[in-house]
């Protein structure tokens, strides 16, 4: 049986929940956007600010030191979060974003070419589509997309039918930010490695919220950010094989990531440090760290039964509201907390602009997923996102709201009518 947690204890630690909004306790269910920070992050900075802020690998005094070894162990403790093989195959980064778009410049500009294809799905976020869209224009290769169901999956024998000899890359969102559905990365990487393609894992949404193990997965990269993980904002990691990382070339080029320079050419830093160009951002990154040792401490599986039960009562509840029409899978085993939903033909901004009033902070619009959004028939959506601090009771506020603005719209009879 998996353990709980101590849910009023572990919201304790997250003081912006002490919030009030307009005089109501703040409901914050944005956390597929941006993850609220524990006390613990919140002083990791500030002590690094205060007390050892120096620049990292460059300078032999003691505070120097200090910062680099805090910096270094923040990637040891990613690398145990998701069960790397090698440290130096975690490059920290600003973002997903930056990640993805490091393997396309580095490792796509070097193995994509004319004809060859690119396999995506049309629910990427835009992250992991407009990289691919500029190198496939550059190189002339061809972009294939998997279509989404109506219930809001993949289709593994779809799959098959497009990965082929042509096919150089599979990118595929491990969970959706507007469905939730979390897709067979690991079946889709092992059809990618038999065509001898490599298999890239957006992991914005997953690592946060599940165990991911990239050797349990076998994928080539993995990218995630750190402030959707209770870290800071600014910080995110790449995971890549290091032999495929050996052979790239470096994404920017400057101080730190070269060995030697003379005025014509330059010899590269050992990994990662070859594709950390500049200063780095290394109070963030120590942050991230402090964050996955709270997550560490709490347990990726016990965070992942938490979601999983909240997420079945938020599917429930909003059930049972007239003409909301709720997106994504049925099935909790297959998705993870991040429902999206349309409320009648009310827009999704101004049902989140009224769930504001109510102290209620959700999501509203494309979340970077036009062609998604475009498949589903809508504009835009209403995203509320949960996260190991959020409780049952806020579900029913949520909800509670919903009736409230149906009403207000006065296009609705009240619940239950």
């Amino acid at each position: 049986m998996t353990p709980s947690m101590d849910l009023g204890r572990l919201r304790a630690d997250f003081p912006i929940l002490e919030r009030r909004i307009r005089g109501r306790p703040l409901v914050y269910l944005d956390s597929a956007a941006t993850s609220q920070k524990p006390q613990a992050v919140i002083d990791a900075l500030v002590d690094c600010y205060r007390n050892y802020n120096a620049n990292v690998h460059r300078g032999v005094y003691s505070i120097s030191e200090e910062a680099t070894e805090k910096y270094e162990g923040a990637r040891d403790k990613v690398q145990g979060l998701i069960g790397a093989a090698k440290r130096e195959s975690i490059v920290f980064v600003r973002s997903t974003t930056e990640a993805i778009n490091l393997v396309a410049y580095s490792w796509g500009r070097q193995n994509i070419g004319p004809g060859d294809e690119i396999l995506l799905t049309e629910m990427e976020h835009h992250s992991n589509l407009v990289p691919w869209q500029i190198l496939a224009a550059e190189k002339g290769a061809v972009l294939r997309h998997l279509s989404v169901s109506e219930e809001g999956t993949l289709d593994l024998d779809e799959a098959r039918r497009l990965i082929t000899e042509r096919t150089k890359l599979v990118g595929v969102a491990h969970m959706s930010n507007v469905l939730g559905t979390i897709n067979p990365v690991k079946e889709l990487g092992r059809l990618a490695h038999q065509a001898g393609a490599v298999m890239l894992v957006d992991g914005a949404q997953s690592v946060p919220h599940l165990p991911v193990d990239v050797r349990d997965l076998d994928c080539d990269f993995l990218a995630a950010s750190g402030h959707k993980m209770l870290g800071p904002t600014g910080i995110g990691f790449l995971y890549g094989k290091t032999e495929l990382l050996e052979s790239m070339p470096p994404f920017m080029g400057g101080g730190d990531m070269i060995s030697q320079v003379w005025l014509d050419h330059a010899s590269y830093n050992d990994l990662p440090w070859k594709f950390e160009a500049g200063t780095p951002n290394f109070a963030d990154a120590i942050g991230l760290g402090v964050a996955v040792d709270y997550l560490q401490a709490i347990g990726m599986d016990v965070i992942r039964e938490h979601e999983k039960q909240l997420t079945a009562y938020a599917l429930g509840t909003l059930g049972e509201l007239p003409d909301v029409q709720v997106h994504g899978p049925r099935d909790i085993d297959i998705r993870g907390g991040a429902v999206s939903f349309c409320l009648g033909d009310v827009h999704p901004h101004d049902l989140a602009q009224v769930l504001d009033q109510e102290g209620v902070c959700i999501r509203a619009g494309h979340h970077c997923c036009h062609p998604l959004m475009r498949k589903l028939g809508v504009s835009a959506t209403a995203r509320a996102s949960f996260y190991l601090y959020n409780t049952e009771n806020e579900v029913d506020v949520l909800v509670s709201s919903l009736d409230k603005a149906r009403a207000m719209f006065g296009q609705f009879g009240p619940a239950g009518n």
